[in-house]
């Protein structure tokens, strides 16, 4: 059950962020809300990038490299198929480990350099929602950003 309940969160997840992500394209992906904020694109290729890079916590093989993560918007996100690829093997991923994890293992502790020990459970939690909280800014870009030379 509890299997069915963690794959349920993360397919309501990948549907609530979809509203966002499904609308990015390559003539938006340079809007930002001011000239100091990140663009769509930056955010989305960050969002991508952080659910692959989360399951080296969880001991997973990744390839990903940070292009995002305390690094400023220089254009790294203007491919948003790139962007589009990393979230999509970032959610089967999750998909995939959360099949194969046993109930028991989700309360295991995880050491994080972001919030020390914390349990599989709720690092799968906060992937979760740092991923929903970018969908958001996306959201909010879309509907107000502008294009800054």
């Amino acid at each position: 059950m509890q299997k069915q309940i963690l794959l349920d969160m993360l397919a309501q997840n990948r549907t609530t962020c979809s509203f966002a992500f499904d609308q990015i394209t390559a003539e938006n992906a340079d809007l930002r809300l001011n000239q100091e904020a990140a663009s769509i694109g930056f955010i989305y290729r960050h969002t991508g990038e952080m659910m692959n890079l989360f399951g080296l916590f969880f001991g997973l093989p990744v390839e990903v490299q940070n292009t995002t993560m305390g690094q400023i918007d220089t254009g790294q996100g203007q491919d948003t198929q790139v962007s589009q690829h990393l979230l999509s093997e970032g959610y089967q991923m999750l998909q995939t480990y959360i099949e194969t994890t046993t109930d028991g293992a989700w309360h295991d502790p995880i050491e994080t350099p972001f919030f020390g020990t914390v349990s599989r459970a709720r690092l799968l939690g906060h992937i979760l929602f740092h991923t929903a909280h970018h969908a958001g800014q996306i959201s909010l870009t879309l509907s107000k950003g502008q294009k800054f030379l």
